[in-house]
């Protein structure tokens, strides 16, 4: 698990909801459970800094970083898609984004994973698809400098046509293997965590759960039911996943409540 990466779930799942912002002794205390050593940590906070992640500021029991508006608006986004608290509805419309590819490969590649997060497939090297407009969009290529055209398009074959530039776009089947595997591989791991289980067993266990089922917001564009095949792996698998989410939560909320406190204590005796 990269330090990067686990702030971002850090701050989506646990501290978003706390105000946003934590001490530097915190952030290091509840990284602490998944292995990260705490260079790691400072690390990437510096770096997420310099993206426009996070911003560093000066708590009461002394220094820490609080999350931009940037930040907020994308990890609202990933909440809701983790958590499928917002339902949508498909018009039988499509958003349609025709580009003009950026020049270098890191570039390419960056712009991809950006689009593939807000939902859109490939139907070539500069055509990409989604089934509703992406937040953001708009400004996210605007940022990144690169031309577009952008189109509202409905297929005249209706909803079996439809399906075609679905598949096109995302490889289904391998998405759902992919869901089946992440059940397959959380299973033993999560019937090891039981009430006996301390705190800190707790909370690692469901980070690990939240920080896989996060790599999805990445794959599974999360297509409305009529354009998905019968028997949808990924509906069996998000019962799975909030089935444990929500039985880890109290202990994982308890271990992160006591992780503040001792990084407020563990700063305000640093800053004396």
């Amino acid at each position: 698990m990269q330090a990067r990466s686990a702030l971002f779930d850090l701050y989506g799942d646990h501290l978003r909801a706390r105000g946003g912002r934590a001490p530097v002794a915190a952030l290091v205390k509840l990284l602490a459970p998944l292995g990260i050593a705490p260079p790691a940590v400072r690390t990437a906070v510096s770096r997420m800094v310099r993206q426009g992640w996070l911003e560093p500021l000066r708590l009461a029991s002394g220094p820490g970083y609080s999350i931009t508006p940037k930040a907020a608006r994308r990890l609202d986004e990933a909440a809701s898609r983790i958590y499928r608290t917002g339902r949508h509805s498909w018009d039988g419309r499509f958003d349609l984004l025709v580009l003009t590819a950026p020049s270098s490969r890191r570039d390419r590649q960056r712009l991809a994973a950006n689009l593939a997060f807000l939902g859109y497939g490939t139907l070539d090297d500069c055509t990409w698809v989604a089934t509703r407009p992406g937040e953001d969009v708009d400004l996210l290529l605007d940022e990144a400098g690169v031309r577009y055209e952008r189109f509202t398009a409905a297929h005249a074959a209706g909803t079996p046509g439809a399906m075609g530039v679905v598949r096109r776009a995302w490889d289904l089947a391998e998405i759902g293997r992919a869901y089946e595997r992440f059940v397959a591989e959380q299973k033993p791991l999560l019937s090891g965590v039981t009430v006996r289980s301390s705190d800190e067993d707790a909370y690692a266990a469901r980070f690990r759960l939240v920080h896989a089922w996060r790599t999805f917001l990445f794959r599974d564009p999360q297509l409305p039911p009529a354009l998905l095949p019968e028997r949808w792996p990924g509906t069996s698998a998000a019962s799975f996943f909030d089935r444990h989410a929500a039985r880890l939560r109290p202990a994982a909320d308890r271990y992160v409540e006591q992780c503040l406190d001792t990084g407020n204590r563990l700063a305000r005796q640093k800053g004396r």
